[in-house]
């Protein structure tokens, strides 16, 4: 039986990726953020966005709104 919170979390493949993902991003000067909502019905949960850590800004995955909107496939296309 799967409960609730099995449901919510992210699988081993998902959370191996985004740690490589991570990984590459800090690699390239840029650090891989995750958006913090909680509520699996959210429109932003579990989406990402791409910040340069020398100036700490955003450099993609918000196109303009403000919040993380990049998938992982996104990111990965992203940093090549």
């Amino acid at each position: 039986m799967v409960t609730d919170m099995e449901d919510n979390t992210m699988s081993d493949s998902e959370k191996v990726r985004e740690n490589r993902l991570r990984a590459t991003a800090e690699r390239q000067g840029y650090a891989l953020k995750k958006s913090r909502r909680r509520d699996p019905r959210a429109s932003d949960y579990g989406i990402y966005m791409i910040v340069k850590i020398q100036t700490n800004t955003v450099v993609a995955g918000t196109e303009g709104t403000g919040r993380p909107n990049m998938s992982l496939d996104d990111v990965e296309q992203w940093l090549g």
